[in-house]
């Protein structure tokens, strides 16, 4: 404990702010080791931490157990919603785990962006790193899915550095064939951008899979995924982005032409802040072999828009959709489909979702980009 001396007067003792903490939300019995929040607690100053506006906050039941076996509801919610948790902390680089109550899909937002997009399934449990350059933390648990609740059961915040800047981070945007699925260490469909920390060294990098299931170009860049890579993104940064399936899609109301100028407008816009941009092309179906059992599906989802782009703005690009089609094509039909979901011929399971990350790692290994191993490692 210091004393500020004024004027030559002492002031009131001030007390070092705490740079590790962990809540458990609720009204429910407290885990050991953990502080109880209820959603009653409104922030001040002296705690330093608790809801901006608790009358927007409601306890809940939750189905885990310990820290998950309660919660609180964000009643009211939204990116920019002041309706959030606040805590303060010295300024720096933190780690925050957040764990959920019962929610059918969420996002993680907090500083006014999205740190994490839906989440889904009661007790799910994700991370990311935040910096800190305003001396609080202030997040809520928001709509990944119109109608259900939103809510939080506990989080882990840890200091990680003095200085607020995140750890070189590999961005990845796209669809549902990209996104992670919960859990994240057992689920079993994923998407490859949730398996491609396996052949990441992560002691250099991080990886940041801002991915959506159904995801189009324009809702990337409108709707906030690209708004929060923006905030953060910085030189020595990667952003890998595939985008096409759900753009091809009718209801979607997107022209090739479209497609290819609002994927242009964002790799302009990452490029501008000093990161590396890398776009992939989407793998085919599991079905898209010939009579001859060569899969092939280079025709498909705007590929030849993308391959041209990349070329125009000098960008590395992954051909995820040959190079996957090769190899496909070497493991034969049967052992194609078993790679995918059961009845299902677009989306990877967890096996197919790693082959497909171990693919894109290794091309741009090939391509002398740092910070990708060919071996599959346990993250």
């Amino acid at each position: 404990m210091t004393t500020i001396i004024l004027g030559g007067m002492a002031s009131l003792p001030v007390k070092a702010e705490p740079s590790n903490y962990k809540f458990d939300f609720g009204a429910g019995s407290v885990e050991k080791g953990y502080i109880g929040v209820s959603a009653s607690d409104k922030y001040n100053e002296k705690t330093r931490y608790g809801f901006n506006t608790p009358e927007n906050m409601r306890n809940v039941a939750a189905s885990g157990t310990g820290a998950a076996s309660d919660a609180v509801q964000f009643v009211t919610y939204g990116t920019k919603s002041t309706n959030t948790f606040n805590v303060d902390l010295p300024n720096g680089l933190y780690e925050v785990k957040v764990t959920l109550g019962n929610t059918a899909r969420a996002i993680i937002a907090a500083e006014g962006v999205y740190q994490i997009i839906n989440m889904t399934g009661n007790s799910a449990t994700d991370s990311f790193q935040i910096p800190i350059t305003d001396g609080q933390l202030n997040i809520l648990v928001t709509e990944g899915k119109v109608g259900t609740a939103f809510t939080l059961s506990a989080l882990e915040i840890n200091k990680l550095s003095h200085h607020p800047v995140t750890n070189r981070t590999i961005y990845i945007g796209g669809d549902s064939t990209v996104c992670n699925y919960y859990p994240l260490s057992g689920s079993v469909q994923a998407g490859w951008g949730q398996l491609l920390p396996q052949f990441v060294d992560t002691d250099a990098f991080q990886v940041r899979n801002m991915a959506s299931g159904g995801q189009i170009a324009r809702g990337f860049r409108n709707d906030g995924q690209l708004e929060a890579l923006l905030k953060y993104i910085k030189p020595g940064d990667y952003f890998i982005l595939q985008l096409g399936i759900n753009d091809t899609n009718p209801k979607n109301n997107t022209t090739e032409a479209e497609f290819k100028e609002i994927m242009r407008d964002m790799v302009k816009q990452v490029k501008a802040k000093g990161a590396t941009v890398v776009l992939s092309t989407p793998q085919g179906r599991a079905t898209d072999f010939n009579s001859e059992g060569v899969h092939t599906s280079v025709n498909r989802w705007y590929r030849h828009s993308i391959l041209a782009l990349a070329q125009e703005e000098n960008v590395p690009l992954v051909d995820l959709n040959v190079l996957s089609s090769a190899y496909f094509t070497s493991i034969g039909r049967e052992a194609t489909l078993a790679l995918y979901m059961k009845g299902d011929t677009l989306h990877p399971n967890r096996a197919g979702a790693t082959e497909l990350a171990r693919i894109v790692a290794e091309d741009l290994k090939k391509q002398g980009l740092n910070g990708f191993v060919e071996e599959k490692k346990e993250v």
